[in-house]
């Protein structure tokens, strides 16, 4: 905030809106701290919290509007790309379609609040062909409580910033090597608790071709497809002789899976 806000008055409203857009495209460039700017520079009279408004909500529906279209054309390649760039890599699909699942064209109006579903959602909207009017309405709505939250924060409390913002620059760099090392901890612990993770499953996993060499053979398998539903009905297709269905039915419906075989487990 010590740097931002006199930045901020020297170049106006261009730098919300190229932070906004920059940010909803999936560039690491946070636009929190902009908008807060902004919003503190709007309680002190410095510009225009409306207009400051209309720029971020025009930005971020620029951004999901390109995510939305290269959902529709690209499906499931650009939502696993997106899940590729995140921390839970193995999660983030699976959590994205069942968030998106229970709240529909809603996920979209609480996306932007939601570590990983902010970029994710778009796409999936493209992919399982929603309304674009629906979407759009549904998204400016996000846009709108997102960028609004934040700008009410700063204009607000902009004197409280003004206190925070001065302490910063009293703290100088140690401020900064103080964050950057609490960021890299929490991302090391990610990145080890992952890997510890599919180090344990890795003498449990086959890849999809091995999956199709052993049905090739003629192994007596039984396959049990886990993919979201909403993945099915985009591939209009379930795996041939498979039993679908959702992870969270496996314990009601164990009974349905045959024994005597090797059970292989199919999901996202």
């Amino acid at each position: 905030m010590h740097s931002i806000i006199p930045f901020l008055l020297r170049h106006g409203y261009w730098v919300l809106a190229v932070n906004v857009l920059a940010e909803q495209l999936g560039l690491p460039i946070p636009a929190a701290p902009v908008l807060l700017g902004m919003g503190a520079l709007a309680g002190l009279g410095n510009v225009s919290i409306w207009m400051s408004l209309a720029i971020a909500v025009a930005a971020a529906m620029i951004s999901d509007a390109v995510w939305f279209r290269l959902g529709r054309a690209r499906g499931h390649s650009i939502l696993n790309l997106l899940c590729r760039m995140s921390l839970e890599p193995d999660s983030c699909v699976g959590n994205t379609k069942s968030l998106f699942s229970r709240l529909g064209a809603r996920a979209l109006m609480v996306a932007k609040f939601v570590p990983g579903l902010g970029a994710t959602a778009p796409p999936l909207a493209g992919l399982t062909r929603m309304n674009p009017w629906k979407f759009a309405a549904a998204d400016a709505t996000g846009a709108m409580a997102w960028s609004g939250a934040y700008l009410a924060a700063g204009y607000l409390f902009h004197d409280q910033l003004e206190i925070v913002a001065q302490q910063a620059g009293v703290m100088g760099s140690w401020l900064l090597l103080l964050i950057g090392a609490l960021v890299g901890t929490y991302i090391c612990a990610k990145y080890y608790q992952r890997h510890r993770f599919i180090r344990g499953l890795r003498v449990a996993r086959i890849t999809p071709q091995q999956l199709r060499n052993l049905l090739d053979d003629g192994d007596d398998l039984a396959i049990v497809d886990l993919r979201h539903e909403i993945e099915v009905r985009a591939d209009n297709r379930k795996l041939p002789g498979a039993i679908w269905m959702a992870p969270s039915e496996l314990e009601e419906r164990n009974e349905e899976i045959p024994r005597g075989r090797d059970v292989i487990l199919y999901c996202s």
